[in-house]
């Protein structure tokens, strides 16, 4: 019997547990991943609490978690793309990767890059393909001016170093506490909250081309007050504005591709992106990673380790 996180209803993380369940068996075309690491991201709170119902409705009991990194144990008898001890990352469309092992098809993996460490492979695929495809989706050219709004979350921390990476300017919006670190990976740090607009406007006087919304909570209405052209706002959370004002929602269904996550965990690995990480959980301590995920403040992502002792409690940023 092998570990895996369950729920038999919508709610807080109270519903959430570890049951033991049977190993799975790969079919001809799937292949079985022992994970190392999962990541774990706020769209799986709102699926887990049953904001996203009419979106993404759950079947119970349901499992949980896309993305992983981990070995290669069994392959199906038609896979020919990977073999047993391959080291990969990739993600699980089934809701089912926070578990000693996932079921995935060829195309969900890609290999992992030696060079990099198994908590931010697990910890990538999410944040990094909804990121790349909301600063494809504003098309960023060198000497442009790019907002991302919660600029040091999991997605909006590498959709900042993306879009640098494209020779725009990046205006980064988050606590003062990240300041430091924004200027770090060649942002321009500017806090949230009261007259946000006007701080704007006199950090870029000469107006700003594009915005990425990370963090919903009106970052939409802000950019079209701005000036900003619709079709260079995107949002990966308020659909609702993207669709009154016209501006464009491209998220993690636009981008998940292996290719794509294969070229994200090559930039991470060699350090042309950096993924920071908030902090490491067991994967027992998976109501503690959701509660911590769940307050909004943490600078990167939030990893369960399947290699953690069950009593191992929260581990600093790796």
């Amino acid at each position: 019997m092998t570990r895996a996180v369950r729920f038999d209803q919508y709610g807080d993380v109270d519903v959430l547990r570890i049951e033991n369940v049977e190993r799975p068996q790969p079919a001809a075309d799937q292949i079985l991943v022992e994970v190392v690491a999962a990541g774990i991201n706020p769209g799986e709170i709102a699926i887990r609490s049953g904001l996203l119902h009419e979106r993404w409705p759950a079947t119970f009991p349901s499992g949980e978690g896309s993305d992983f990194a981990g070995r290669v144990v069994e392959v199906g008898a038609s896979v020919t793309e990977f073999a047993i001890d391959d080291e990969v990352l990739g993600w699980s469309d089934w809701r089912s990767s926070h578990a000693d092992y996932v079921l995935v098809p060829a195309d969900h993996l890609t290999r992992k890059p030696l060079a990099l460490d198994w908590i931010r492979a697990g910890g990538l695929f999410v944040a990094g393909v909804t990121a790349y495809a909301a600063v494809r989706a504003v098309q960023p050219t060198a000497g442009e001016v790019v907002v991302v709004s919660g600029a040091a979350g999991g997605v909006g921390s590498l959709a900042v170093q993306l879009a640098r990476n494209a020779g725009a300017t990046v205006i980064g919006i988050a606590s003062e506490h990240n300041a430091a670190w924004l200027r770090s990976v060649g942002a321009i740090p500017v806090a949230y909250g009261d007259d946000l607009a006007e701080r704007l406007r006199k950090v870029v006087p000469s107006g700003i081309d594009a915005v990425i919304d990370t963090y919903g909570q009106g970052y939409v209405d802000l950019a079209v007050d701005l000036g900003v052209d619709p079709s260079r706002i995107n949002t990966i959370i308020d659909y609702a504005a993207a669709q009154r004002a016209g501006a464009k929602a491209e998220g993690s269904s636009t981008a998940s591709d292996a290719e794509i996550l294969a070229f994200l965990a090559g930039e991470v690995a060699w350090g042309r992106v950096v993924l920071p990480i908030a902090a490491i959980y067991p994967l027992e301590a998976v109501r503690e990673a959701y509660t911590e995920l769940g307050a909004r403040h943490t600078r990167g992502k939030i990893v369960l380790s399947m290699e953690l002792p069950p009593d191992a409690g929260r581990q600093p940023a790796a």
